[in-house]
């Protein structure tokens, strides 16, 4: 079957295009032009699409900021129906994308419980996957070999899974600047450290970087999205923008050319502990060096002080790098770095994320962000109570809100103001002065 890429290249109009086009108000033809120069992607698996329920999204140039939601297992809490309520609820709150992150013992059945019950794009990080098994097969991950490398790869993009991420970027020369540079922190990319350790002890390149047209081969065979993962990311903000993250970077911005020359779709993602002031310079050049690429980024995290509130730190940072022009965000919950996110941290994570991306659309002009604003502050103006519920992000939280600290006697108003309410009490003045 061909890829998506390939359909429009041929003049063919996929209805994954026409759905996109529509959700974001824009004309199809630009859909297809994103498409076919590269700053646009629509991840939609072979498999995943053909299903009734699957619901594509399009990432990139002029288009919404996508959000998506992290789920998975760990070796230590290993309940898949827990992930499938995480599922439930980033569905009921609007997320774009799922990730399985999945680390335990029961990864294939999670990965393929999670696809089965999706309506939004999957993703997943199969290296996971592949050291567990190399774990289990050779008593150390050092032992994998390429080959069962690749097979892990190619079974979950058969199982359907829409995007992967891959940290091709990790390379013997970045690691010998990493080595260079002296950072707080040297690699706080899971992938990317699994993958270091496998250089180290083989004294190999990277496989991913090595046998990338493999990689392209098999992501073409079942059109799905290659995320070259940023396994040289800061994890503090003393590391942001040191010379192996950017090395790594240009590193990747060849591979997105490799990637589109094949007809594969790709992506780039971005750092993740940031300084406010450093976060528009990433974002500016990795869009330059990666020609236009999608950017999918973590946070940015800005500040590396607040445990528990990393929800925050995360959004701040998210809503200025959409601004400047990343366009998918990828949730940080309030368990960031402590513990494995339950099902409120993950609504938690995702609806500041959400808030964030569309602060940033509406200053990117993107079509439908500010008319949302605006029927918002109608609603306030009329003390619409039932239509300030109905547009909000979270309208269960806004309506406990309200009916647990209710107006005690005019119910029109909220119980901060009462008859002081500067809204009533202008709007009735104007209405006397008529």
């Amino acid at each position: 079957m061909a890829t998506l890429v390939e359909l429009v290249k041929r003049g063919e109009i996929p209805a994954e295009v026409k759905k996109v086009a529509e959700e974001e108000k824009r004309d199809t033809e630009y859909i297809v032009n994103g498409l076919i120069d590269g700053t646009i992607v629509i991840p939609a698996n072979i498999y995943h699409r053909s299903r009734d329920n699957f619901t594509p999204k399009g990432i990139g140039k002029g288009l919404k900021t996508k959000v998506n939601v992290n789920l998975g297992t760990s070796a230590d809490v290993e309940d898949i129906e827990l992930e499938l309520k995480k599922l439930e609820v980033s569905i009921k709150y609007g997320t774009d994308a799922v990730m399985d992150l999945s680390t335990g013992t029961r990864i294939e059945k999670t990965r393929k419980i999670i696809v089965e019950h999706s309506p939004v794009m999957v993703g997943t990080v199969p290296i996971y996957q592949a050291v567990v098994e190399a774990i289990e097969k050779h008593g150390f991950m050092g032992k994998m070999t390429v080959d069962e490398l690749f097979n892990v790869i190619e079974r979950h993009c058969k199982d359907g899974v829409d995007f992967i991420t891959v940290h091709c970027g990790v390379t013997l020369s970045s690691l010998e600047r990493l080595k260079k540079e002296g950072r707080l922190m040297n690699i706080v990319s899971r992938g990317g450290a699994l993958i270091a350790e496998w250089m180290v002890y083989n004294e190999k390149e990277n496989p991913l970087f090595e046998h990338y047209d493999r990689l392209l081969e098999i992501a073409k065979r079942y059109d799905v999205t290659l995320s070259l993962g940023d396994g040289m990311r800061p994890g503090c903000l003393a590391d942001a923008t040191d010379r192996c993250q950017i090395e790594e970077l240009i590193t990747l911005g060849e591979l997105v050319d490799r990637a589109r020359k094949a007809d594969v779709q790709v992506m780039v993602e971005g750092p993740g502990h940031v300084p406010l002031n450093q976060i528009e310079t990433n974002i500016i050049l990795q869009k330059r060096l990666c020609h236009g690429a999608p950017l999918y980024v973590l946070g940015p995290i800005v500040t590396d002080i607040a445990p528990g509130y990393d929800h925050i730190t995360a959004a701040i940072g998210g809503a200025i790098a959409a601004k400047a022009g990343a366009d998918f965000l990828c949730y940080v919950t309030p368990a960031e770095h402590l513990a494995l996110p339950d099902v409120n941290d993950v609504k938690e994570g995702l609806i500041a994320s959400k808030i964030a991306g569309h602060a940033a659309d509406i200053v990117k002009g993107v079509p439908g962000a500010m008319e949302w604003d605006i029927e918002m502050a109608k609603a306030r103006d009329a003390l619409d109570w039932e239509r300030q519920f109905e547009l909000a992000l979270d309208s269960e939280k806004a309506r406990e809100y309200r009916n647990r600290r209710a107006p005690k006697k005019d119910e029109e108003t909220c119980s901060m103001c009462g008859n002081l309410c500067a809204v009533k009490t202008f709007n009735e003045y104007i209405k006397k002065e008529k």
